[in-house]
């Protein structure tokens, strides 16, 4: 039999970086496998460089799935390496504890408020920080936002542990940093905006609220790696490479990204020393990673699902698809921002393509899909409204657009296919009432954008309604090839 991984049996030839001491100094919430392969990875490089005490306390969010097998061999686990040259296994060992906020909140709310402990990082998704997709504020009407204002004891949002974590900290005046690492644009001034919210609608003293201001950062930081699910495939990868069961190994490619501000009020790992970088234009790789990776990989994955294509690189494969991507990033993407100085784009989109393309990461079209209508918000309305504003149509993202409907939220007739059905859309309910008797295409995008879940610049712009009501019609009469053929023919005239 197999022996596990854990402390005991951890391989010294395979440990990446360097294990963290018993003292915790960061507290992280959303312990998935972003986290574990990119975060928690540099941390232990920045230690085996240059040492301190920056062992984490982990917090999943509500789901055992990682937290248990993490905490049964000791919070040790394995990064699975998927390069173009084959695997390699790693493993991990700076996770002090593991637990799940929803079973303990007040956990995470001592945790941060602990003094011992200097950094927050998060990785909650779009969805974990309760924004109003039309606004961008603090989703106050949201009932779970709601009962965290009314319950200060038992916060169930993350928005809401953060700030009642904030407002127990402020007791010791101690500085903090609260680093967001998920793909919200400004991800660190939206953090910030939506906690002063929720501690001013809380009804927070004057005091915590001054401290917030005065002793706590929230720097912008823009992260990426690519790191598909973890399968019972990857599992036996980790097993023949250690010689040693891992329960909760995470499968990534060897790419891996972390631009940040350095804004790190109580202090910080030497992440520089493990390749962090850290820059005042945060702003402008955070839109590269926005519109030239997120909002293209969106498109890849609906196309995908669309045309049966159950992982990134198939879909990635097709020639309609790169002609398609090839035309968001070119016509509809890059003029919407500021290139980082000196920024090789020729090489970075071959990069891209190498990434995609990567036939070991079987990273899911149907998970990169899942969690649309908030990701969307962050990925398409930007550039979408920079060509509207402008008197210029963005055909490919309205295609996108067009994509995500036929995919989540389809018109009377159109069967999206079993791939479809695997997508998880948070805000499935809300589009099926809204469709409801609904009069034809036109009539039925129109109604999903005006359910409120995008900003109204854009929800309500008869022209861009009515051309991804267009290829929402040849999509699901003709398919996705002859949808990607008529934007292009459409930018061409």
């Amino acid at each position: 039999m197999t022996e596990r991984l854990g402390r005991e049996t951890l391989p010294r030839r395979a440990l990446i970086g360097a294990s963290a001491p018993e003292r915790t100094g960061i507290v992280h919430l959303g312990l998935g496998n972003f986290h574990r392969a990119h975060a928690a990875v540099h941390t232990a490089q920045a230690m085996a460089a240059a040492g301190g005490e920056w062992g984490i306390r982990g917090f999943a969010f509500s789901s055992g799935r990682v937290a248990e097998p993490m905490r049964a061999q000791d919070n040790v686990y394995s990064i699975l390496q998927l390069t173009e040259d084959g695997v390699q296994a790693g493993v991990v060992d700076v996770h002090r504890d593991t637990a799940i906020a929803a079973q303990d909140p007040s956990a995470v709310v001592s945790a941060i408020a602990d003094p011992a402990h200097r950094v927050l990082t998060l990785t909650i998704s779009e969805l974990g920080y309760s924004r109003d997709g039309a606004t961008g504020r603090l989703a106050v009407s949201d009932p779970r936002v709601a009962a965290d204002l009314r319950q200060p004891a038992a916060p169930s949002t993350g928005v809401g542990m953060i700030a009642r974590g904030l407002e127990a900290r402020a007791a010791s005046g101690e500085p903090f940093a609260v680093a967001s690492c998920d793909n919200l644009q400004s991800n660190g001034a939206a953090t910030r905006g939506v906690v002063l919210e929720f501690l001013q609608a809380a009804d927070a003293s004057q005091d915590v609220l001054d401290y917030v201001a005065s002793a706590v950062s929230f720097p912008n930081t823009m992260v990426d790696r690519i790191v598909p699910g973890t399968t019972a495939e990857h599992s036996r990868q980790v097993a023949e490479l250690l010689g040693l069961e891992d329960a909760c190994p995470v499968p990534a490619e060897d790419f891996s990204m972390w631009v940040m501000e350095d804004d790190f009020a109580g202090g910080r790992p030497a992440w520089e020393q493990a390749g962090a970088v850290f820059s005042d234009e945060v702003d402008a790789y955070e839109m590269v990673k926005l519109r030239l990776l997120n909002g293209p990989h969106s498109l890849i994955a609906y196309l995908g699902v669309l045309s049966g294509r159950e992982t990134i690189a198939e879909s990635w494969s097709q020639d309609f698809v790169r002609t398609a991507v090839d035309a968001a990033i070119r016509n509809d993407f890059l003029p919407s921002f500021t290139l980082p100085a000196g920024f090789d784009l020729e090489a970075h989109l071959a990069l891209l393509s190498r990434r995609w393309g990567n036939p070991l990461i079987r990273h899911a079209t149907t998970q990169v899909g899942s969690d649309g209508s908030s990701k969307l918000v962050q990925r398409l309305t930007g550039a979408a409204l920079h060509s509207l504003d402008r008197g210029a149509m963005p055909h490919h993202l309205a295609l996108s657009m067009a994509a995500w409907i036929a995919c989540t939220a389809p018109p009377a007739g159109f069967a999206p296919g079993p791939l479809a059905e695997r997508i998880v859309e948070p805000a499935g309910e809300r589009l099926a009432e809204a469709v409801r008797g609904a009069a034809g295409v036109e009539d039925h995008v129109r109604r999903i954008l005006d359910a409120g879940l995008f900003p109204p610049a854009l929800a309500g712009h008869e022209g861009f309604a009515a051309r991804t009501a267009e290829l929402l019609s040849t999509l699901v009469r003709h398919g996705a090839r002859a949808a990607v053929a008529e934007a292009g023919a459409a930018r061409a005239d």
